[in-house]
């Protein structure tokens, strides 16, 4: 009985080294992935109950409303929470067997949708973007009921050119199609009531390039704190000015809206819808550069002269896009001259196209 029970003892203890050396074997960098899958679980439980909440909340919100009954509601409530018990399950599941897969190879595994286990880690999600429950390199967060503000980047370009006092914008100094502009920026875009999408604030800042190109081989010259334009001695084959401004425009947009409600949010949509922003922008003057291309005893010159050509430090003005869905025709007068001290203004008008790529 000694002698099998030593024998027992032996085996118990050989099965301990084996699972020890198992231990062992798995690669560090396979540990490092399934300590980062292990801490995933707890992640999976934050973010069902996140999801969770929200719904409530929206169910909460349609039953203040009118819209259920509050039998409706508990048995609302109880769906979602069962669907979000489900998830964790299923989520967790999903965890175990990656966890599993990598303790029994040693050089990681490899599927036909995951290019490298190394690169599961970042997040574990069951919505949109996801294969089987896994998201790569992206955080689960429940949409927001109510998203009153949204932003998107702007785009516009087209024709520069200026309004002089007592002239006509036929007898501009400056060549239409060669004056041109192009402004880039950012904008966000709040709902001004709660229950209507009739009326938008939008705001933000933005980069304007103003471009002049005069006619009949002129540039421009600063003398005794006036600037002109004068011939230039030889012939251009390019003279340009450009102003830089940084901007803060602020419109007030209006038109209408398609509402989207789901069961857990809703949103106005104003895509392929008719739009009007009206309002105007202030700013500062970031740079002004004046580019001459010529030829000079047959060698080709290029200048940029980048003083400050006496141009106006703080700039405002009027603004105003009509749209159709992205698209606008974009419309911008600056009220602030586009030099200083002149005994004559000349204030600087665009017209284009503008994009507001939400």
């Amino acid at each position: 009985m000694q002698t099998i029970t030593n024998y027992l003892a032996l085996l118990v203890l050989c099965l301990c080294v084996q699972l020890s050396n198992a231990q062992d074997s798995i690669p560090k960098v396979n540990k490092e992935k399934i300590e980062t899958l292990k801490a995933l679980k707890e992640q999976i439980n934050e973010e069902e109950r996140e999801f969770l909440k929200v719904e409530v909340e929206a169910i909460n919100i349609r039953l203040e409303k009118g819209e259920i009954t509050n039998t409706e509601a508990e048995v609302l409530k109880q769906e979602v929470a069962k669907k979000r018990a489900l998830n964790i399950e299923n989520r967790i599941a999903i965890i175990n067997n990656k966890i599993a897969l990598l303790e029994r190879n040693e050089e990681g595994y490899k599927t036909q949708n995951d290019e490298d286990l190394s690169k599961i880690g970042v997040s574990i999600g069951g919505e949109e973007g996801s294969f089987a429950g896994v998201k790569i390199n992206s955080k689960n967060k429940p949409k927001k009921y109510d998203k009153r503000t949204t932003s998107d980047l702007v785009l516009a370009f087209g024709l520069n050119n200026a309004i002089i006092e007592g002239e006509s914008l036929d007898d501009s100094p400056y060549k239409f199609g060669g004056s041109r502009f192009i402004e880039i920026g950012w904008a966000w875009k709040t709902r001004v009531f709660k229950n209507s999408n009739f009326l938008r604030f939008k705001y933000g800042y933005s980069l304007q390039i103003n471009g002049l190109k005069p006619k009949d081989n002129m540039y421009f010259v600063k003398q005794d704190n006036l600037t002109e334009l004068e011939e230039f001695p030889y012939d251009l084959k390019k003279s340009k000015l450009s102003i830089t401004n940084l901007v803060f425009p602020v419109h007030f947009e209006i038109g209408p809206s398609k509402k989207i409600e789901k069961d857990t949010y809703f949103r106005y949509s104003t895509k392929k819808q008719f739009k009007l922003g009206l309002g105007g922008y202030a700013g500062f003057n970031i740079g002004t550069r004046q580019k001459l291309k010529y030829k000079l005893d047959g060698e080709r010159i290029k200048e940029k002269q980048k003083r400050g050509l006496n141009t106006t430090d703080l700039v405002y003005g009027l603004s105003g896009y009509m749209a159709f869905g992205n698209a606008a025709l974009y419309v911008k007068y600056d009220l602030s001259p586009i030099f200083k001290d002149q005994l004559v203004d000349q204030n600087n008008i665009s017209i284009g196209v503008r994009f507001d790529m939400d």
